[in-house]
């Protein structure tokens, strides 16, 4: 109990007590479901490669969809697969492309505040990129100025979600309790946000919207039926928290470990000033093969979506075990990226592990943090674009140094920053006159 109350290394400690698949009991069954933590890449793939037959979504999105609002990502299987076959088309390779138009200008004007000689804090600022980017290049409105109406509400109506799930005990959904009507206010904040963004593409054609008018234009294949209004504003809150939180961390991480290591992070200037002195493109990612290795690598040692839970329907076998219907698994990413036994010497930061050669010797499944099989997170191509053509940007521009030693991580939902990550900016090196050179580098 001691243990859980850190939901991420709580994965690491019952992964080293009971090997690749721990059953553990937090309360009766009539009070809270067994659990058991899988994190092997065969255990990962018995549980989400099944998705519908056999497992499906559990409590913690129940919660979810209570409070947001059903979406992509808490709606059930029968109701999930329509769904998917609607917005596939919209998240496809080519089609986030369209999407990237604000990526690199946005983390140029960012990092381009941040000024010589400076201190700040990356996790704050990675965000201020990430909703810039939301706003501009996806839902058509300027989120810089309303930043904090869209954070805020989204912290808050989390953190009850997350409260709510870890509890063995919760009072009546029914009740009234300050804590649950903080949230719906929240809801209630980023609902009229939604609406706003969709009224306004609708009332003007012209809007540069691409994501909102890909929802109001996107059909079921199947059965040919459209969207309703009330189901793209819940899409466009779970895009709210998907292309914030996750893509912020991701950057954030993959930042602050290239400040630890300046031969990396000269490796992935050398990489990004070799496409010349222009602003970077969806078409230049095919190029910053190296980039997309060191963000592989933050996403290995900080999975922004760190477990993956589900409930078990009826009786399956998950790696040679009998786990029985009832059995709420989840499987933990954040252990299997970390395990030494999957990995060579794991907590070290190496971008060399994401190599085409060595991808080829790779388990499929080892390496998962988009998540696997048929609930793979829909935006995994839009996050990549967008982190990939940032990283690259920031590091053309700013020279980062690292000024603490640890990386400190929460997990109210998905893996955050719990703390202000401290580094140093400056030009790089090259860029800066003589007289502007730390004395150190003299």
């Amino acid at each position: 109990m001691r243990a859980a109350r850190e939901l991420h290394t709580f994965q690491e400690t019952l992964r080293d007590a009971g090997g690749s698949i721990t059953r553990f009991k937090l309360a009766p069954t009539w009070l809270m479901p067994e659990w058991v933590l899988v994190a092997s890449p065969q255990a990962a793939h018995d549980i989400l490669g099944r998705t519908g037959d056999g497992t499906d979504r559990n409590t913690s999105h129940d919660e979810m969809a209570r409070l947001f609002g059903a979406g992509l990502f808490t709606l059930h299987h029968t109701h999930w697969l329509p769904r998917r076959r609607t917005l596939q088309p919209i998240f496809t390779k080519p089609s986030v492309r369209a999407f990237g138009g604000h990526m690199a200008q946005a983390a140029d004007t960012i990092a381009a505040g941040w000024g010589r000689d400076n201190e700040i804090d990356l996790d704050r600022e990675c965000r201020r990129l990430t909703m810039r980017v939301l706003g501009r290049s996806v839902l058509g409105i300027d989120l810089d100025e309303r930043a904090d109406e869209i954070a805020e509400p989204l912290r808050t109506a989390i953190g009850y979600v997350t409260a709510r799930v870890t509890k063995p005990l919760n009072v009546p959904y029914w009740l009234p309790t300050p804590a649950r009507r903080r949230a719906r206010a929240s809801v209630a904040t980023l609902r009229r946000v939604a609406n706003e963004i969709l009224r306004a593409c609708r009332e003007d054609p012209t809007r540069d919207a691409p994501l909102v008018r890909a929802l109001i234009t996107a059909t079921d294949p199947a059965t040919g039926r459209s969207l309703t209004d009330e189901e793209i504003c819940n899409e466009l809150i779970s895009f709210m928290l998907a292309g914030h939180d996750t893509t912020a961390t991701m950057l954030t991480y993959a930042l602050w470990a290239l400040g630890h290591h300046p031969d990396m992070q000269d490796k992935v200037r050398r990489e990004a000033t070799g496409l010349g002195d222009r602003e970077l493109t969806p078409n230049d990612v095919s190029h910053l093969r190296y980039t997309v290795q060191v963000l592989h690598e933050a996403l290995r040692l900080c999975p922004p979506g760190a477990a993956h839970p589900r409930l078990v329907s009826r009786d399956i076998d998950v790696a040679g075990f009998r786990v029985k219907a009832g059995t709420a698994c989840c499987v933990s990413v954040y252990a299997m990226h970390r395990d030494p036994t999957l990995w060579d010497r794991p907590l070290e930061f190496n971008p060399d592990r994401f190599t085409a050669e060595n991808a080829k010797t790779r388990d499929r499944w080892q390496f998962i943090p988009f998540g696997a099989g048929p609930r793979t997170c829909i935006g995994d191509h839009f996050a990549m674009l967008e982190a990939t053509l940032a990283l690259a940007t920031i590091i053309r521009r700013a020279e980062i140094r690292s000024l603490d030693d640890d990386f400190p991580m929460a997990f109210p939902f998905t893996l955050v920053a719990a703390a202000p990550i401290r580094v140093h900016v400056n030009s790089p090196a090259g860029t800066r006159k003589p007289d502007e050179i730390a004395p150190d580098r003299v």
